[in-house]
């Protein structure tokens, strides 16, 4: 499930590493031209001496030496061989200019002047229509932030954060005492959720060390988390929604859900059966909702934390926990505190996964089809009508379609860019989808039980 932005070369939500010492230049003689199919032939998987090539701005790059040390992790390159990755290049990078600098050294060559700026087999009119739209967003400068707006929001989180301490500490240790705490403390942190993810797509400040540096507090030392952990799952998911074995978002396919119509179909003929499946859309609600803040991202969390070697968020997280069971545990005890820790998170994970879904899993679920950006962000996203309490209770995520084609956009600008996503989406005859907020929450289940039947159909008839 949620992994809870994107980078190509210097990405901004992990450290900057891995970009010095870069191999030299290649002199004119070693570029070449190339054709699309040239690039298929040599990059297509089981081909011999495959090549990890990635095209932006017409110019091939040769990726397979640098994405190991590549910051937002090598799968996210890995995922855009053989393609044309300029718009995931444009909307994930803040400051291209020094990007570019670097890509130079991995240059093997350009397309040949007979050859489409974009794959052929792609939208080549809708490609071309969402950069002209891209460059007006920039002119009308929205993806500027408004660093007010943010630090407004980080303060109203430290108030929840505080009163949730402040009610305990004034008003006793109470049954209800306990409850206002917790809901309190349930809503700062998720809160604090919606900015993390702010900070790590870079849209808080225009300075991305400053992005890095607010996003380990509020990451790591305000929910407990790794920074750079979920920048590398988050940023798979931005990359590929909804493609299986790419998005890690939907990693629970096939292990405790079937999505998708034709993933579900393929399950069934192949008569694999690890859960239940016709029945998921009764045990989902009792499962991933409460469940995957308090086990598989704690533990995940650390895991990858531990492994990547990220010993600065590590140290960053140590300190949530010794403030947490400090100052809650000195006014409720060891086993009241275990209880309220595991109470608040549950909730806060309730909230989280069902946002975070609503706008995905009842969307199209399949492997990577290689479409253009804008078809791939559009198949996999859908909104939640605009409100006051939309935006707070979402994060802004109710403006999904718009975050995922700009990424970087700070939220306070999606409904200004939303009228001429809409426009896009109208002239070439692809739904923009919104409904309301009840509605998407049951469209989860609606979309898991639909699932859930094909692939019962499936493996008992085909």
């Amino acid at each position: 499930m949620p992994a809870a932005a994107l980078a190509f070369a210097a990405h901004g939500m992990a450290p900057h590493q891995g970009l010095e010492d870069s191999p030299e230049e290649p002199s004119l003689s070693d570029r070449r031209l190339l054709t699309w199919d040239e690039i298929r032939q040599r990059t297509k998987q089981g081909a011999s001496n495959r090549e990890q090539w990635l095209v932006i701005d017409r110019k091939v790059y040769d990726i397979g030496r640098f994405c190991r040390r590549h910051p937002g992790g090598s799968r996210i390159l890995l995922n855009h061989v053989g393609e044309d990755a300029t718009d995931p290049f444009e909307a994930f990078h803040v400051n291209k200019s020094s990007v570019k600098k670097f890509l130079k050294t991995l240059l093997v060559g350009e397309l040949a002047p007979d050859q489409s700026s974009s794959d052929p087999e792609k939208n080549e009119l809708l490609i071309r229509d969402f950069r002209e739209l891209r460059a007006t967003v920039e002119k009308m400068g929205l993806l500027k932030p408004n660093t007010f707006f943010f630090l407004a929001y980080l303060f109203h989180i430290l108030v929840l954060d505080a009163a949730a301490w402040l009610t305990l500490f004034y008003c006793g240790t109470s049954f209800l005492s306990i409850v206002v705490s917790i809901t309190l403390l349930t809503i700062s942190q998720v809160q604090a959720a919606w900015l993390q993810h702010d900070l790590g797509h870079l849209s808080v400040f225009q300075k991305t060390k400053w992005n890095h540096l607010l996003h380990k507090f509020v990451m790591c030392h305000l929910i407990g988390a790794s920074a750079n952990w979920w920048s590398l799952m988050h940023s798979q998911h931005h990359a590929k929604p909804n493609c299986y074995s790419k998005d890690p978002d939907i990693d629970v396919h096939p292990w405790l859900f079937s999505l998708g119509k034709s993933l579900s179909i393929e399950l069934g003929k192949k008569k694999k059966k690890y859960m239940p499946y016709n029945f998921q859309h009764k045990y989902f609600a009792f499962t991933m909702p409460p469940l995957l803040f308090p086990t598989l991202f704690q533990y995940h969390t650390i895991y990858v934390s531990l492994k990547k070697k990220f010993w600065v968020d590590l140290l960053w997280m140590l300190t949530f926990y010794f403030r947490f069971f400090y100052m809650y545990g000195s006014l409720l005890g060891i086993k009241t505190v275990l209880l309220y820790y595991l109470i608040y998170r549950m909730l806060e994970s309730s909230w989280f996964v069902w946002v975070s879904q609503m706008n995905h899993i009842p969307m199209h679920v399949d492997y990577d089809r290689k479409l253009d950006w804008t078809s791939t962000q559009l198949q996999a996203t859908c909104n939640v009508d605009q409100s006051w309490f939309n935006d707070w209770f979402t994060g802004h995520l109710n403006f999904q379609i718009e975050h995922h084609l700009f990424p970087t956009m700070p939220r306070h600008n999606y409904w200004k860019v939303t009228p001429l996503v809409k426009s896009l989406c109208a002239k070439h005859g692809i739904e923009y989808k919104s409904k309301p907020l009840l509605t998407a929450f049951a469209d989860i289940l609606h979309s898991l039980k639909n699932s859930g039947e094909l692939w019962l159909d499936a493996y008992l008839h085909k």
